[in-house]
């Protein structure tokens, strides 16, 4: 349409005038007389058209700018995208391999547990039978020692292991070492129990009142208590032939009473040997270091 109008325009303008070509801009004639009313006509729809031209080119202009801005956006938000989605990523690696090390660590955690349950059951067994092997040991005792007086000898339990107290009475003469008949009877019986029973440890632990003594061979009580639990294991691994590694000798002195020293009676309590028997405890301790 546009070109027919100015195809229209240039021949009007050829048939009517020998003037110039308008184009868009150009001033219109101010005398009609100079060109038809036609051309006018033509003249006032180009100027129309032109208007309309520039309107557009001045759309256009503004379209291409908002292309280019939506363009530049568009950039930064894929650029934002595929920064977000490279976070996101890092982000669940970094995820997935805590889980996975926790997931690890509990799988770690629960076989020790079934392993520490199953140590535990054993340990809960071993020391039943240990208590078991304690009371029928202190039964059989019992039962072999009902030939002395209370206050010669007793038997008990105590901590999970079986205590014969021997009394100075029974055993030794006032300041020596030297074991009295009636003491070796006793030490005789129970060497006999102990030949039966070889997985038995065994403590003997002399004790004295706080009386000081001194003589040619004790320099005090403590060396006396330990000197008469001395005699008690050469006479079980000499006579009785009692394992030696299984006897262990010691001495407390005055140290560790039974009742008071201020009276005869306590201090006749004090005076004692302690023959401390225990189930032995490898089995134990092998567990513990599991």
């Amino acid at each position: 349409m546009k070109y027919a109008i100015f195809l229209i325009l240039g021949g009007a303008l050829a048939l009517g005038s020998c003037k110039p070509y308008y184009k868009c801009g150009d001033a219109k004639p101010e005398k009609q007389g100079l060109v038809s009313k036609r051309v006018l006509k033509v003249l006032n729809e180009r100027d129309i058209l032109c208007s309309t031209l520039d309107d557009r080119n001045n759309e256009v202009a503004d379209l291409k700018d908002d292309v280019k801005d939506l363009n530049a956006t568009i950039k930064k938000v894929e650029k934002q995208y595929s920064d977000l989605s490279n976070e996101n990523l890092s982000q669940a690696t970094k995820f997935n391999s805590a889980l996975k090390q926790k997931s690890d660590e509990l799988t770690a955690k629960e076989k020790l547990l079934v392993e520490r349950e199953k140590t535990l059951r054993d340990l809960q067994a071993t020391i039943a039978r240990q208590d078991s092997i304690t009371k029928s040991l202190n039964d059989i005792l019992r039962n072999a020692l009902l030939g002395f007086q209370s206050d010669e000898l007793s038997v008990e339990i105590k901590n999970g292991k079986v205590y014969v107290s021997m009394s100075d009475k029974l055993l030794f003469k006032s300041g020596s070492s030297a074991i009295e008949a009636k003491g070796k009877d006793a030490i005789k019986v129970l060497a006999d129990v102990l030949s039966k029973n070889t997985e038995i440890d065994i403590l003997i632990e002399g004790h004295t009142d706080n009386i000081p003594i001194k003589t040619a061979i004790y320099k005090d009580n403590w060396d006396l208590s330990v000197a008469r639990a001395t005699s008690i294991v050469r006479v079980l691994t000499e006579e009785y032939k009692i394992t030696p590694t299984r006897l262990t000798a010691s001495g407390k002195g005055e140290f560790l009473p039974l009742a008071s020293n201020a009276t005869t009676e306590g201090r006749a309590s004090n005076r004692r040997t302690e023959i401390i028997l225990s189930p032995k405890l490898d089995e134990i301790m092998n567990l513990l270091n599991k």
